[in-house]
């Protein structure tokens, strides 16, 4: 058991010699290189960059990108069962409008991907879409998450408004969040 205030006193020490910019990229196992790299990329559009052959990684090993980074996320072929998410809860992927996560979910569905919650959870007040990539490894693709400012002020809980779905989401937004769907083929959620 933790306790909820204690954790809210950590602070990042005074005179750290560095500072972290950004997640730079997650490396996940999996069964099948070949049927995940084509997942990643004609399911959720990544583009190929590099490629291990089994010489140099048992199993092989794809390097993928969804910006001009060399890779944001990478495979290794190792796996021997499908992921338990025990280790790692889920990676998360940023589109910039919330049409595209509306487009996403009506995509994935038509695909045959397994979906385990859309909608918005609650701290960081994101409206998401999570699934399931070939291996059950758990995935997300959002928008609109809560920004912190220099002054570390964020949403408290009572504002957060946790919703089932995307309709309900989009219906009832949080304070600040704009959920107009400005493309006219997606009104009427």
């Amino acid at each position: 058991m933790h306790d909820a205030s204690r954790l809210k006193s950590l602070r990042r020490p005074h005179g750290l010699p560095f500072r972290i910019g950004k997640l730079g990229h997650v490396v996940l196992n999996v069964r099948d290189v070949e049927r995940s790299a084509r997942f990643y990329t004609e399911i959720l559009g990544f583009e190929l960059s590099d490629v291990y052959p089994e010489q140099m990684v048992p199993g092989g090993m794809v390097f993928l990108r969804c910006n001009p980074d060399h890779h944001g996320i990478a495979l290794v072929g190792s796996l021997t069962e499908p992921a338990t998410n025990t280790d790692l809860n889920h990676v998360a992927f940023e589109v910039a409008t919330l049409g595209e996560v509306v487009r996403a979910h009506d995509h994935l569905r038509r695909r045959g991907v397994e979906i385990d919650f859309a909608g918005r959870r609650r701290a960081g007040c994101q409206i998401a879409v999570e699934f399931r990539d070939p291996d059950n490894h758990r995935l997300e693709i959002y928008w609109g998450i809560d920004q912190v400012g220099s002054d570390g002020h964020v949403r408290p809980p009572e504002e957060w408004k946790g919703a089932r779905s995307l309709e309900d989401a989009i219906a009832d937004p949080v304070q600040g969040q704009d959920t107009t769907l400005h493309d006219p083929s997606l009104r009427g959620r």
